[in-house]
């Protein structure tokens, strides 16, 4: 199996048998260019996992590539004129021979107070290849490769350690890192979830303000 990241949560996987491309996002980069995908997969329907604006252009560049989604990214992807097909947890598919099982089907919780959403792990021909997409959620296969997100506001390192700990997979590799360098999501979740009485202020560094 050869797996290439391209950024954030996006991972190409070629298992020998098919070309899959996971969660081309708008933290992604150069997945418009890829040819002979066999599948895109789409995790869950946030924008750094799912960039509408860009997904139309890679499966234009690969007619024959099926589209798997989960039933929350389903209505946006229909608004965008694509062929697709919706897959729920329980559920298994084989595309180019690859075995594709779905697990999961909930993000994870960010904030009680912000709507939950599905989300869907694909873990690929039994084991070789995991991508849990925003979740924690161990699969009863053993995993030899598994991507592991490290950065994001639904997230502890201590969870994601422990995560890594319950699969003991061959290889754990890091994903879901733009938020790393992106203060100002987490500025914003503060600001929308914070008490009314209560006024969040960024201040740059070494710049002195009367609060």
């Amino acid at each position: 199996m050869e797996l290439t990241r391209l950024g954030h949560s996006c991972v190409l996987v070629d298992t020998g048998a098919a070309r899959l491309l996971f969660d081309p996002g708008t933290s992604s980069h150069d997945f418009e260019q890829l040819s002979g995908l066999d599948a895109v997969l789409i995790t869950h329907q946030h924008p750094d996992h799912l960039d509408p604006a860009r997904l139309p252009a890679v499966l234009a560049s690969n007619p024959g590539a099926v589209l798997l989604v989960d039933e929350g990214s389903a209505a946006q992807v229909a608004e965008l004129g694509l062929a697709f097909r919706t897959v729920r947890p329980g559920e298994a598919v084989t595309v180019a021979g690859a075995r594709i099982a779905v697990v999961g089907g909930a993000h994870a919780v960010i904030h009680p107070d912000i709507p939950g959403i599905a989300n869907n792990g694909y873990v690929i021909d039994d084991g070789a290849f995991y991508h849990p997409g925003d979740s924690l959620v161990v699969p009863p296969q053993d995993v030899d490769v598994v991507g592991v997100a490290i950065g994001a506001p639904w997230l502890k390192i201590s969870e994601a350690v422990d995560f890594l700990r319950s699969l003991a997979p061959r290889v754990a590799v890091p994903v879901h890192d733009a938020f790393l360098s992106n203060s100002a999501l987490y500025e914003g979740l503060l600001r929308t979830l914070a008490p009314p009485t209560t006024s969040v202020q960024v201040m740059a560094s070494g710049s002195p303000a009367t609060l």
